[in-house]
């Protein structure tokens, strides 16, 4: 089982290592967000609806994805990725001769 950084170890790690694990957390959000926009009725839409707003609303779930990812408001997966990520980095370090 994965479990959630403590909130001292979060604090240390890399830039690059948070942004990929919430980067993986946006891109899941995405998917498991986009039924639900595609279920929304187009011609009750304050857009209006039509073709146009169809193409754009793949780029709207994936942009409310990313927000939520990167704010810390997902679901958490990007913590347990992140941990995760964490620990494979130290076992390497570890195997190296």
């Amino acid at each position: 089982m994965i479990t959630p950084m403590a909130p001292t170890a979060a604090a240390q790690v890399p830039p690059r290592m948070r942004q990929a694990a919430q980067a993986f957390e946006a891109q899941v959000l995405a998917q498991l967000l986009q039924p639900a926009f595609a279920a929304a009725h187009n011609d009750k839409s304050p857009f209006g609806g039509g073709s146009a707003e169809a193409q754009w609303r793949p780029m709207l779930v994936e942009a409310f994805a990313t927000s939520a990812a990167r704010g810390g408001r997902g679901i958490g997966l990007a913590d347990m990725v992140l941990a995760h990520m964490i620990r494979t980095q130290a076992q390497s370090q570890e195997n190296r001769p």
